[in-house]
């Protein structure tokens, strides 16, 4: 079914839409957190305002026109009446203040992501095509320090410098997912969950792994990276799906 949408009078009206069907979506996978975790999406070249979602409102729940714009650089960000939540604000507002590279950041508290997290070793070994994807493309944070207060954040920013690394494994924590746009950040994040789970449950069987050489994982990450399109035609068909089912994520 064709929907036509109505387009208020407000500004990043598509990366509204967009950023709020990445958080529907992310709901019924349930890689959300009740009503914790953040997304947000840099709309200003150097990155520094950006689109996240309100303090405190279910992913299930969160419309295009709910989103709040923020900008990095304001001191005075929290003390306005439609304040982000202080942890969304430490880590998003740090990455988009050092790391303007990176357009989309997704953060979550998937379960087999956080599995991960939580092993003595969270490397993540090119076991299939989908770990493969992220071969040599991730950091490891393994100095947790608390709730993502600013200082937490601008510490997990200096580890983002890297463009090729659009994967932070936070140790004790969850993962925090980069992207160029929320179509690219979406896709990776759902295939960065679905690679861990597939690690996690190899080894609950306790049998030996069969790794790839580091010529067929990096060939194949490579491969993946300029496999044309993929993140955006799968989140042109979940949009499709929500439009179809007549949900209000575009309202």
């Amino acid at each position: 079914m064709s929907v036509t949408r109505l387009q208020p009078n407000m500004d990043h009206w598509q990366e509204r839409v967009q950023l709020a069907a990445a958080f529907r979506w992310t709901a019924r996978l349930n890689m959300h957190e009740a009503v914790a975790n953040h997304f947000s999406l840099a709309v200003n070249e150097s990155g520094t305002q950006f689109l996240m979602n309100p303090n405190q409102v279910h992913f299930s729940r969160v419309k295009a026109s709910d989103l709040l714009l923020l900008d990095a650089n304001d001191p005075e960000a929290l003390n306005h009446p439609d304040a982000p939540d202080i942890t969304a604000w430490g880590l998003h507002g740090s990455v988009h203040r050092r790391c303007p590279h990176h357009r989309c950041v997704m953060h979550v508290h998937s379960m087999h992501a956080t599995v991960l997290a939580s092993l003595a070793d969270s490397t993540l070994p090119p076991i299939d095509q989908n770990c493969a994807t992220f071969y040599n493309r991730y950091v490891i944070d393994d100095h947790y320090g608390g709730l993502a207060m600013e200082d937490e954040g601008e510490r997990c920013a200096a580890q983002l410098q890297d463009p090729r690394k659009q994967v932070m494994i936070m140790g004790n924590h969850g993962v925090l997912v980069l992207g160029d746009s929320v179509a690219d950040c979406f896709n990776r994040m759902y295939y960065f969950e679905r690679a861990a789970e597939t690690y996690i449950r190899a080894l609950q069987t306790g049998q030996p792994l069969r790794i790839l050489s580091h010529e067929v994982a990096e060939k194949t990450a490579q491969e993946l990276e300029d496999y044309p399109g993929q993140g955006d035609r799968h989140l042109a068909e979940l949009m499709a799906i929500l439009d179809d089912e007549g949900d209000d994520y575009a309202n």
